[in-house]
């Protein structure tokens, strides 16, 4: 091998965990290769479409997984340099303290993780600076200690998102603006300022951002790394597979498909993969050999298994007045993410989506046919409509899982009525309040556009715990560290790791976690 193809570290992948990795690692003048199967994403007008995002799909991957039943459906996975940060809404939240510790669903228990709260919680902090959140430690009740308070203000709520978070207020809850990685300067109005990258637009959640304002791990984090010498990045580089010494102790080769159809082997002192929780599983397991039988790093038998995407609902409320926000996801509410008066099992969260527009409408009409009154013309309910996100915790089972057919095609077995209940007490509550909202009692439509047609097991954007860390050799993959624990020199940084997902968006803890190891890499590196 020539010696230029051996690098001290190779990252695989550059969303929110590997392109935070590399962004650690690019200061300290180790020599750092990162690959990344797609390209920079196309800068065009349909990046702000409705049409083009949602409806035609038009920057997913041009794959098909199947699912248990060994049905084709195409995956909400983006292939890009930021990975599925580029499309993501930016909602940085920490889970929660106790989403680190045993929880006690009504389906069943959420594990406890190898390190807790206060493990995480610098990094925490580090990443919001990092990512450039906007939000208020201390509105949310729920919340675990800050160090540090948010880099930046919180975005202001728009008048009618005002109007709803007073009326929440009123009856006794404790809504809170929503912790979001925008790249915003805000006047004494709440406006964007003339000087401010972003611009307020009603583009941020589900669009990749054509102003770069958004703080996806392309913009924040793989291009500043990429100014340093020692850092390498080749884009149109798909891994193929990850090859062993005769011990089966050492990652040697990393075997990838360039652009042009040749293959190229890699080799690093350390290699890190980031690809997303099912094509990091997938990856390790097309790397089965003689020392590994079962797929790499998995002498315990669980990676694959225990595949997370928590149980979501989009929901679209009509208001009796108009809604003209334009920036719309400024508010959460977590009264009852552990519990409720009447429940004593967590329910989950409560957040704004991006708002709706016509061409969205338009886009679900055929699915709410009869539940509209027919004299509310679709641009007018779009004008009409709020648009909240429901995320209740789903829980890791070893039979959810990632397996791959003797094609190498990629099977998706998922339970969809896992834990479900929690999720269902939640809409419930918001339903019970839309009257003492200023909405249409009635009128709570399924918003299934935000995932992919009302088919659960396609939206995989949350997707997470494949490659769990633990303790136990017996019972997950990785050390806390996320080093795996059957070779010397392999780590896992995306949302693989999680031994639970909690009920919030998991891209900060991803991130929180790649500085995390990025800080013990270094170390080790040294």
């Amino acid at each position: 091998m020539a010696d230029d193809q051996h690098y001290d570290v190779i990252v695989i992948g550059t969303g929110a965990g590997g392109g935070t990795l590399a962004h650690r690692l690019a200061p300290s003048g180790k020599r750092v290769l990162i690959l990344e199967r797609g390209d920079y994403l196309p800068r065009e007008r349909d990046n702000w479409e409705s049409t083009a995002v949602f409806v035609q799909g038009k920057y997913l991957a041009p794959e098909l997984w199947y699912d248990k039943h060994g049905e084709p459906f195409t995956p909400e996975a983006n292939y890009y340099v930021g990975g599925n940060t580029k499309f993501y809404g930016a909602a940085l939240f920490r889970l929660r303290p106790e989403d680190f510790g045993e929880l006690r669903h009504h389906g069943g228990i959420s594990p406890a993780w190898p390190i807790r709260y206060e493990d995480l919680e610098p990094y925490y902090t580090q990443a919001e600076q990092l990512y450039l959140v906007h939000g208020r430690h201390g509105e949310d009740p729920t919340e675990g200690a800050a160090s540090g308070q948010y880099p930046h203000p919180p975005v202001e709520h728009e008048p009618r998102i005002q109007q709803l978070n007073d009326d929440l207020e009123k009856r006794g809850l404790h809504p809170f603006h929503l912790p979001i990685g925008v790249n915003l300067t805000q006047d004494e109005h709440g406006r964007a300022t003339h000087a401010s990258a972003c611009i307020r637009c009603e583009r941020v959640d589900g669009f990749p951002c054509l102003l770069g304002a958004k703080s996806d791990a392309q913009v924040i984090c793989v291009d500043p790394a990429l100014a340093h010498d020692n850092v390498t990045m080749l884009t149109k580089a798909d891994v193929r597979r990850l090859e062993t010494d005769a011990t089966g102790r050492t990652v040697t080769g990393v075997v990838t498909e360039l652009a042009d159809g040749t293959t190229e082997r890699f080799s690093a002192d350390i290699v890190v993969v980031a690809c997303g929780a099912v094509n990091s599983a997938a990856l390790l397991l097309r790397s089965a050999n003689d020392r590994h039988p079962g797929g790499l790093a998995n002498r315990s038998d669980v990676v694959g298994r225990h595949y997370m995407r928590h149980n979501n609902t989009a929901l679209m409320a009509v208001s009796k007045e108009p809604n003209p926000t334009k920036f719309q996801k400024t508010l959460a509410l977590h009264d009852w993410y552990l519990g409720a008066d009447d429940w004593d099992y967590p329910l989950g969260g409560i957040q704004m989506l991006g708002k709706s527009d016509a061409d969205q409408i338009h886009g679900e009409a055929p699915r709410w046919a009869g539940k509209v009154t027919p004299d509310m013309p679709f641009e007018m309910l779009a004008h009409h409509a709020v648009d909240f996100w429901l995320c209740g915790e789903d829980l890791p089972l070893p039979e959810s899982r990632v397996t791959l057919d003797e094609d190498g095609g990629i099977h998706l077995a998922l339970d969809e009525k896992n834990n479900i209940a929690g999720l269902k007490r939640l809409q419930h509550k918001l339903q019970g309040m839309l009257g003492h909202l200023g909405m249409h009692e009635h009128h709570l439509l399924p918003h299934s556009i935000y995932l992919h047609k009302g088919m659960p097991i396609g939206a995989t954007a949350h997707q997470a715990g494949t490659i769990r860390f633990g303790a136990d050799p017996a019972a997950s993959a990785l050390d806390v560290n996320c080093k795996a624990h059957d070779l010397d020199n392999l780590y896992v940084v995306d949302t693989s790791f999680f031994p639970s997902i909690g009920a919030v968006n998991p891209s900060l803890t991803a991130i929180a976690n790649a500085l995390r190891v990025g800080d013990h890499l270094i170390e080790r590196l040294r």
